[in-house]
């Protein structure tokens, strides 16, 4: 890093706390801290609702799962413009009917207070712990690639955020969301243009397209109904609606963001603004994904992206395995560098088996590579991360762009960082005042003390979210990670909200019970693999509502009995 990204960094991060917290100060009540003051426009719901679901993880991790494993990834969010259409006929004219502050009050006013209790208390989990997995996540990988200590790292990120979100609420994380995805979409679309002038000058971009074609990175829709394929066409429409019928629809996190909007149509024409530009948006980044594989059949790559990872099994008996490993897979590249040359100039299936295999080996040499580090994480008693899809594209920014452009696109990763984890804290902020403290515990204040809770309880969020971030370890794809933690709850809450909306025969009593029973069934189909994780999102809506149907009807029978 030279000063110029430096900079460039810390010029944009602060310029964005600053101008947040500015423009946003003194917020006068409640509902102007909790919803803004229902001032938003349409666009702006819109870039705040990409902002909260588009974390650092999101460009961090998604170029690097396609690097790996190719465009699939994308089938995740096909059900996403289902569900913002069920979302605008459905769950907005409701909430904005009945004025709520979080989704969760309206559980209370269909059911009842334990009922509500329960749900927000599912959501304060799962969300707590993905806000500190939100913060982790760039800190670690930037620790390790950059040298930074990574517990500072979490504090300064965390410190960022919690300055104006605990100032604005949920004005100022809108309005800081709007300038966090300029920066965001500028940089994306620089690193793009300049991966693809960096490739040899006879691969133009068609060209590029067909070399990744080659080794199956273009392989975009999977019709099969193989439960161990994670991403198929049928996961992301089903698994994927539900997914995000539970997160956009009952996720406070969301849900703040549209219902601080001037009216329905604004809500609806932001959610709709944000199903029609996703998928897109998650293409583009697969994409860059895509072409920074291609970019690596051209130039020498290590055999494992993570530095942290080498250092430990270079430092363990282990290296000189290691070292062999690295050699046979620069002999590979230096094969497999001249068939992908001729490959775009033919495009021959005798080349593209050539190929093939050569991907087969280049695969081999790097699993055995992840094996050896974990080798030497028990020879040195550590827990250094062996997967290094997310550690790809950080890669390729710090090794392959010119000054200035390195802080932007660092920027472009904190600022997203930032953005999601300011969301996450004014809704766990938001349902921890007005779902449990006012409701349950402190009653019949004024308005002005529950601005202040409200404050109060943000800050505490955040120094939670800190203290997560830094005991945590992730040993997975950070993309997955955080979508596996929803959905492990969201059918659950998803199923409650549909019992709510449609099927006025069943109460309070039988959806409570319903609730804690798949909660536990679900957690025990995560935790023994019995399905892809996108699969119990379906599995734990379908249960909830089946078991609270059960219940409903012996407790009508034993009321028809007594």
């Amino acid at each position: 890093m030279q000063t110029l990204d430096w900079v460039v960094l810390i010029g944009t991060l602060v310029s964005i706390v600053a101008y947040g917290t500015w423009k946003t100060r003194g917020s006068k009540n409640v509902e102007d801290y909790i919803k803004g003051g229902n001032e938003a426009k349409w666009w702006t719901i819109g870039l705040s609702v990409m902002a909260t679901q588009a974390s650092a993880i999101t460009f961090l991790s998604t170029p690097g799962q396609a690097f790996h494993d190719g465009m699939g990834f994308v089938q995740f969010y096909f059900g996403l413009p289902i569900a913002m259409i069920i979302i605008c006929l459905v769950f907005i004219p409701l909430y904005y009917r009945l004025k709520v502050y979080t989704a969760y009050e309206f559980l209370e006013n269909r059911f009842d207070l334990k009922t509500r209790s329960l749900t927000a208390i599912l959501f304060l989990i799962q969300r707590g712990l993905a806000a500190g997995i939100t913060i982790y996540a760039p800190a670690i990988i930037l620790s390790a690639v950059l040298g930074w200590n990574l517990n500072l790292l979490i504090i300064i990120i965390g410190i960022l955020v919690i300055i104006y979100t605990v100032s604005g609420g949920t004005k100022a994380v809108s309005i800081t969301q709007k300038q966090q995805m300029a920066v965001i979409f500028t940089g994306m679309f620089i690193a793009f243009f300049l991966i693809v002038s960096y490739l040899p000058e006879n691969i133009t971009f068609t060209k590029a397209l067909d070399i990744a074609g080659a080794s199956g990175k273009m392989d975009i829709l999977d019709f099969s109904f193989d439960f161990n394929n994670r991403y198929t066409f049928w996961s992301g429409i089903i698994g994927g609606t539900f997914l995000a019928l539970s997160y956009f629809g009952t996720d406070q996190s969301q849900v703040q963001r549209y219902l601080s909007g001037k009216s329905v149509k604004e809500m609806q024409m932001g959610l709709i603004f944000n199903g029609l530009l996703k998928v897109p948006m998650q293409f583009f980044i697969l994409l860059v994904g895509v072409m920074v594989f291609v970019f690596y059949q051209f130039n020498s790559s290590p055999i494992n992206f993570n530095p942290t990872a080498t250092k430990t099994v270079m430092n363990s008996s282990y290296a000189e395995e290691y070292e062999q490993l690295q050699n046979q897979q620069d002999e590979i590249f230096l094969k497999k560098k001249e068939l992908m040359t001729a490959y775009a100039d033919t495009k021959t299936e005798a080349i593209a088996s050539q190929i093939a295999n050569y991907n087969d080996g280049d695969r081999a040499n790097r699993n055995a590579a992840k094996d050896l580090i974990s080798k030497a994480n028990k020879e040195r008693v550590l827990s250094v991360e062996t997967n290094d899809k997310d550690y790809v594209f950080i890669h390729f920014i710090l090794n392959n762009l010119p000054r200035g452009l390195i802080g932007l696109l660092l920027a472009v990763i904190l600022s997203a960082a930032m953005s999601s984890t300011a969301s996450e804290l004014n809704a766990l902020s938001s349902t921890t005042t007005m779902d449990l403290y006012k409701r349950s515990f402190v009653q019949n204040k004024n308005e002005n003390h529950y601005l202040k809770a409200s404050k109060w309880f943000t800050l505490a969020w955040g120094i939670l979210a800190i203290l997560i971030a830094c005991v945590a370890y992730l040993a997975d794809n950070l993309i997955q990670l955080v979508n596996i933690i929803g959905s492990i709850f969201y059918g659950n809450v998803l199923g409650i909200f549909l019992l709510a909306f449609f099927f006025k025969y069943i109460k309070g009593n039988a959806v409570f019970v319903a609730a804690l029973i798949t909660q536990a069934i679900v957690i025990a189909g995560w935790w023994y693999d019995w399905m892809p994780y996108l699969w119990l999102n379906v599995f734990g809506c379908a249960l909830v509502m089946g078991i609270a149907f059960i219940i409903q009807i012996i407790n009508s029978l034993q009321d028809e009995h007594a």
